[in-house]
């Protein structure tokens, strides 16, 4: 009949359809909510813990870090030029390589007990502690 029926008609049906570049475009969102783009211009890391408080830091006051290997469980200092905020957590070592380059830009804890025995390469954080620096 006329085009504007027909187009119609095709809304619909592409409405319904999940597509392989709209599935690959959600992953990617989600792939970037935890990390910054490369080319991002301000960054910022937002700690979040399991009952919904959030905090962030400006990278540009990141004054430095330290990670130490303590048995299974392992800690991150990261000294801002106000605040001291400390990470635990288990297999830490590959956040904080990604620190060294500002990429993360959510960490979230998790409560302990939710945290899987098994071996994986996902490092997992337990507790985020934020203490002012002393000077």
């Amino acid at each position: 009949m006329s085009p504007v029926h027909e187009f119609i008609v095709n809304f619909d049906e592409l409405e319904s359809a999940e597509t392989p570049c709209s599935a690959a475009v959600s992953g990617l969102l989600q792939e970037q909510a935890k990390e910054h783009a490369e080319d991002s211009s301000v960054r910022n890391v937002c700690f979040a813990w399991p009952d919904g408080r959030r905090a962030f830091f400006n990278y540009a006051y990141l004054v430095s870090s330290e990670f130490e290997p303590i048995d299974e469980k392992n800690v991150i200092q990261l000294r801002f030029s106000s605040y001291i905020v400390i990470l635990h957590g288990y297999r830490l070592e590959a956040m904080f390589m990604a620190l060294l380059n500002h990429l993360p830009r959510i960490i979230t804890a998790t409560d302990p007990r939710y945290t899987l025995t098994a071996e994986s390469n996902t490092p997992v954080v337990v507790n985020i502690r934020i203490e002012p620096k002393a000077d």
